[in-house]
């Protein structure tokens, strides 16, 4: 079993920067990969970031290259998500998600899920 919790979000200007945190426990995390998806109200869900846990290697849609960046702690198994540039479409609850099927786009590929973290960026 896999605990995730997120936190760091909250209210921003456009423009302005957060720094997403997810904090993982109950497992080694060897083989894993660690995402960030994020849900808007009425709309899906939303592929954001990932990383593969041993190598580091990020993966990004193209939408996020250049403003999100992801990175991970090893010594306080932390996975971060760094936003600049944010945009009032940004708006979203934002979540944690770990699986070992590899790094991932879709949603149904994670196993763990955190609840959630709330981002809204003011006009």
């Amino acid at each position: 079993q896999v605990q995730l919790v997120e936190s760091g979000g909250g209210l921003v200007q456009t423009g302005g920067s957060l720094r997403l945190s997810c904090a993982a426990s109950g497992s080694t995390f060897s083989g894993y990969a660690m995402a960030w998806f994020r849900q808007a109200l009425g709309k899906e869900r939303e592929f954001v970031s990932a990383i593969d846990w041993m190598s580091g290697r990020p993966d990004y849609p193209d939408s996020k290259k250049g403003r999100f960046t992801i990175s991970r702690d090893n010594a306080k198994n932390t996975v971060h998500l760094q936003m600049n540039s944010l945009k009032p479409e940004d708006t979203a609850v934002y979540y944690c998600a770990a699986g070992r099927s590899g790094v991932l786009q879709t949603a149904k590929s994670y196993d763990y899920w955190g609840q959630g973290t709330q981002v809204t960026v003011s006009s």
